[in-house]
C-alpha cells in the first residue's frame, strides 16, 4: 500500500478538471466548502459554484431545480448535515430520478474530536433505503477519483459518494478502473473472505496478513458499490471459502454487513461475522484510536476472521 492520500482533497481537485471540460457541471455547497473542498472549484467557476449557507434543505431543492434544467449537479457538506434533507432527496430528486450527485465528508467515526454529533454511521442505511439512490464507498484517492469521472461520463441519475475527514492508505494501483455494481479484489484467498470498503479495506489487508500466520489464507474484496451490490462477486467468494467477515465504518446494521448477509441467506448461508459500529453513537477522540474502542481495528477484523473460520457448523451472526 502507497501513503496515505486524502479522498476529499483529491475530489475538489477532480471538480476542478471536470469544470473545465464540462460547462454543465455545477457544484453546491453549505458554508463549509473549505472543508469538503468544493471551494477548489468556487475559485476556478464562481459562476457555477453556489454557497446556500446553513441551508441544506435549499441547497438540495435547488440542486434539484438546477439538474431539471439540464445542469449536472454536485451537492457536498459533511455526512450527518445532508441527513437533514431526507424529505427533499426523496420528494424532488429521486422520485423525479434526477442528474443529483451528493459526494459527502466527514464520514464516519474519523470525524475524530467532533464527536458522535458529528460521526454520522447510519448515512448508507438511509440512502440505501431510497428508490433510484445508487451508494459508493470508495476505498481510496483512486478509487475516489474514478468514481467521480465515473459519475460524470457515464450517470444522469441520482448518487451517493462517502468520502471521510482523514487520509487513506492507496490500495489500488493507478489503472483502476471504477465499474458500479462489481466488487474488486485486492487479495485472493480460500478459506475466509473479508468484504469491507472505505477505510476498513485498508485494515481488512494488514488483518490478511496476520491471519496468514494462524494459516487462515484470507481473501480481501473491496465493495465499494454498496447499491448496487454484486451479489455473484458475494456469492462466489462464500462458495469459495465457506467463511465471510464485513468490515465497515458504520453502523453493522442496514450497511455493508446487513447487505452481504441478505445476499447469503437468500443464496449461500455460511458463517458471517460483521465488524462495524454496533447500536451506538460515535465519541470523541482520535480518529485511529476510536476503530480499537469500537472494537473495528485491524485485530478485531483477526478475531472475526478466527470466529467465522471455526464456525464450520454454526451459521451466527454477530449483532
Amino acid at each position: 500500500m502507497r501513503p496515505a492520500e486524502s479522498l476529499r482533497e483529491t475530489y475538489g481537485k477532480k471538480l476542478v478538471e471536470i469544470g473545465q471540460r464540462k460547462k454543465d457541471v455545477v457544484v453546491l455547497d453549505a458554508d463549509l466548502s473549505s472543508s469538503t473542498k468544493t471551494s477548489e472549484f468556487g475559485k476556478v467557476f464562481p459562476d457555477r459554484f453556489f454557497n446556500m449557507g446553513i441551508s441544506e434543505q435549499s441547497m438540495v431543492t435547488a440542486a434539484a431545480g438546477l439538474a431539471l434544467a439540464g445542469k449536472q449537479a454536485f451537492v457536498s457538506t459533511f455526512a450527518v448535515f445532508l441527513m437533514r434533507t431526507y424529505e427533499q432527496i426523496r420528494q424532488s430528486v429521486c422520485y423525479n430520478n434526477i442528474d443529483v450527485k451528493f459526494v459527502v465528508t466527514h464520514a464516519g467515526i474519523t470525524v475524530g474530536e467532533d464527536g458522535a454529533t458529528h460521526q454520522i454511521v447510519e448515512d448508507v442505511g438511509i440512502m440505501s433505503g431510497l428508490p433510484n439512490m445508487k451508494v459508493i464507498v470508495p476505498a481510496d484517492s483512486i478509487e475516489t477519483a474514478s468514481v467521480i469521472d465515473y459519475l460524470v461520463e457515464k450517470t444522469k441519475t441520482p448518487y451517493y459518494v462517502r468520502l471521510t475527514r482523514e487520509k487513506f492508505p492507496v490500495v489500488n494501483d493507478d489503472s483502476y478502473k471504477f465499474k458500479e455494481g462489481q466488487n474488486t479484489v485486492l487479495r485472493d484467498g480460500s478459506d475466509l473472505a473479508i468484504f469491507c470498503n472505505g477505510s476498513m479495506v485498508g485494515f481488512s489487508l494488514q488483518a490478511a496478513e496476520e491471519l496468514k500466520k494462524q494459516a487462515i489464507d484470507a481473501a480481501v474484496v473491496n465493495v465499494s458499490s454498496i447499491k448496487p451490490l454484486d451479489r455473484n462477486g458475494i456469492i462466489s467468494y462464500a462458495k469459495k471459502t465457506g467463511h465471510v467477515v464485513t468490515a465497515e465504518e458504520h453502523s453493522i446494521y442496514n450497511g455493508l454487513g446487513s447487505r452481504v448477509s441478505e445476499v447469503l441467506s437468500e443464496e449461500y448461508p455460511v458463517p458471517v461475522v460483521r465488524v462495524g459500529m454496533r447500536d451506538t453513537f460515535g465519541k470523541s477522540g482520535k480518529s485511529w484510536e476510536l476503530f480499537d474502542y469500537f472494537h473495528m481495528g485491524i485485530k478485531d477484523i483477526v478475531s472475526a476472521g478466527i470466529k467465522s473460520f471455526r464456525e464450520v457448523n454454526k451459521y451466527e451472526t454477530i449483532s
